[in-house]
C-alpha cells in the first residue's frame, strides 16, 4: 500500500508552505494573502494532472499521434459549509493528425473509473464528475466533442486489495 506524506508550516496569515514526501514545496494561501493557490484550487490541479498523465500514457500505448493535449478543470463548490465540490467538469482537448476519437474516449473512461485516484476519490463523495473531450485535427476538420463518462456521486469503489 502506498503512503503519501506532506509536512506543512504556517508562515503567518493563512499562508502555509507544504513539503511533499517527494521533496517539492508548494505555497498555499487564501484570497486576502494572495501568495499562492487556494487548497481547493490544488484539488482541481491534482485532478487535471492525475487524469492527464493517465490519458497521455494510454494514448501513447494505443499509438495515437497527439500533437497537442490540454485539460481544463472547472469545479463548482457548495455555497454552504463545508464548501465541498458538487460538480467537476474535466475537458480534455486533444489534437493530432489522425487521433481516434474512440481511443480518446476510452482513455478518459479508464482514467476516470480505474486509474486516477484523485478523481475516483472525489467521485466517492458528493461530487459528480463529467469527463468530456474535444478532438481536433490540424487539417481544419470540425472538432468532435463528447462526454466519455460521468462518475459520482458516491460511486462504488472496487474493494481494497492491500
Amino acid at each position: 500500500m502506498a503512503v503519501k506524506t506532506a509536512d506543512l508550516r504556517h508562515e503567518g496569515g493563512m499562508r502555509f508552505v507544504a513539503r511533499t514526501g517527494s521533496g517539492f514545496e508548494i505555497t498555499m494561501d487564501n484570497e486576502a494573502g494572495g501568495s499562492g493557490p487556494r487548497p481547493t484550487e490544488m484539488l482541481a490541479v491534482a485532478i487535471g494532472g492525475c487524469t492527464g498523465m493517465d490519458v497521455a500514457s494510454i494514448l501513447e500505448k494505443k499509438r495515437q499521434q497527439v500533437g497537442r493535449y490540454s485539460i481544463r478543470v472547472e469545479a463548482v463548490q457548495r455555497d454552504a459549509y463545508p464548501h465541498a465540490f458538487k460538480r467537476i467538469d474535466i475537458v480534455h482537448e486533444v489534437e493530432g493528425p489522425a487521433v481516434n476519437v474512440e481511443a480518446v474516449a476510452r482513455a478518459i473512461e479508464l482514467s476516470a473509473t480505474r486509474y486516477c485516484s484523485v478523481s475516483t476519490g472525489l467521485a466517492a463523495g458528493i461530487a459528480e464528475l463529467h469527463h468530456r473531450y474535444v478532438v481536433t485535427s490540424p487539417e481544419g476538420a470540425a472538432p468532435v466533442e463528447g462526454e466519455a463518462v460521468v462518475t459520482g456521486p458516491r460511486q462504488e469503489l472496487p474493494p481494497d486489495e492491500g
